[in-house]
């Protein structure tokens, strides 16, 4: 995808794999890639005047979350911060966005036809849940090119804002029990409580205080 930025790639088109060789999530980890899951990135080419930029991971997210239940009402599936995709506290879709030059290359893995098996984490695919059966990765790309233009659009001309109100709706509920992991700070266990305006993670603590976490590996208790 690099090499397409260098290329000039522009906004609005989508590349998608049928599978990975070396598909990759966040902190690094390895991103299982066989047949019959969505592998696709596309780019965002910042323009002068756009919002900053911190909180488009919640914008794919937001994005992502409508198409599935667009595709699928029944489904109740959520966001879990910063942007993954959620079925109960199995995880379903993850998304990674990586600085290329000028533009964001936004990286996106869902979980169609079948989940890998992890050690440390439950997962699940679209065909495990009700409506999914039938759904391709071609059908789920098509649903999320627009609701992904749309997001755009709107968070050029609106800001952030309604994009946090959107995430803040799709996610799971205040008062949900998280773990946070984070580079440089010991693990958290708390609440959550919402988000900054920033988009940043409000963690409610057991002392009766809070900590506003802008990056970390988050989990539910």
């Amino acid at each position: 995808m690099a090499a397409l930025v260098d290329a000039g790639w522009t906004e609005g088109r989508w590349l998608r794999a049928e599978r990975q060789t070396a598909g990759k999530g966040r902190l690094g980890r390895d991103w299982r890639s066989p047949e019959g899951n969505l592998y696709t990135s596309t780019l965002i080419r910042p323009q002068p005047g756009d919002p900053a930029i911190g909180g488009l991971g919640l914008l794919v997210g937001v994005a992502l979350c409508e198409a599935i239940r667009a595709l699928m009402p029944a489904s109740n599936v959520q966001l879990k911060w910063p942007n993954d995709i959620m079925a109960g506290q199995a995880k379903l879709a993850g998304i990674l966005l990586e600085r290329s030059g000028e533009a964001i290359i936004v990286g996106i893995g869902v979980n169609v036809r079948s989940a890998p098996a992890l050690p440390d984490r439950l997962t699940i695919a679209l065909a495990d849940l009700v409506g999914g059966a039938e759904i391709t990765a071609a059908v789920l790309l098509e649903a999320l090119a627009d609701r992904f233009d749309h997001w755009l659009v709107r968070w050029r001309l609106e800001g952030f804002a309604p994009v946090r109100e959107a995430w803040l709706a799709s996610a799971h509920p205040i008062g949900t029990g998280l773990k946070v992991s984070t580079v440089n700070e010991k693990a958290l266990s708390g609440q959550f409580l919402g988000l900054e305006a920033d988009g940043a993670l409000i963690l409610g603590l057991d002392d009766g205080t809070h900590h506003v976490i802008h990056s970390g590996d988050v989990g539910f208790l």
